[in-house]
């Protein structure tokens, strides 16, 4: 069940880089998420769901914009996967294994980003347009990231 919620965290960050850390971080804060005496004891930090949700915000506006380059280009997908394995590490060391758990959100980053941007381009040529097909890829990803840091309650 947790690598399963390592993978679909990870498709979460595929969308949006930073919500995935900003649910999990907030979850460990509420102590849905046990990592203290770990590596990532910082996500539980008091300061830290703060700092990743104003990233999450900051990353919410400038998607929007027309020159806010691809997600697919080298550093943006490393990002992405980079962000997949924080997750997945943090669901699976709360079950003693982060390895595994990083795989699973990688992996979940990998998918993510690349069905995610498929499925926007499908949606902009729908609509003639990118922003409302952004819009509705946001909302798909904060459901996503409340439904990942809920279902470690």
């Amino acid at each position: 069940m947790l690598l399963a919620l390592a993978c679909f965290l990870g498709a979460v960050v595929g969308l949006r880089t930073f919500l995935g850390p900003a649910a999990l971080s907030w979850a460990a804060g509420c102590g849905w998420l046990a990592l203290d005496g770990t590596w990532l004891a910082f996500l539980g930090h008091s300061l830290t769901p703060w700092l990743l949700t104003g990233l999450a915000a900051l990353e919410l506006v400038t998607d929007k914009h027309p020159a806010t380059p691809s997600r697919t280009i080298p550093p943006a997908f490393g990002a992405r996967i980079a962000s997949g394995l924080l997750c997945g590490a943090a669901i699976g060391a709360d079950a003693g294994a982060p390895w595994p758990g990083a795989v699973a959100g990688a992996a979940g980053a990998v998918l993510g980003t690349l069905g995610g941007h498929a499925l926007r381009a499908r949606m902009a040529d729908a609509f003639r347009k990118d922003f409302p097909a952004a819009v509705i890829e946001d909302l798909i990803a904060i459901a996503g990231a409340a439904i990942g840091a809920f279902a470690l309650r």
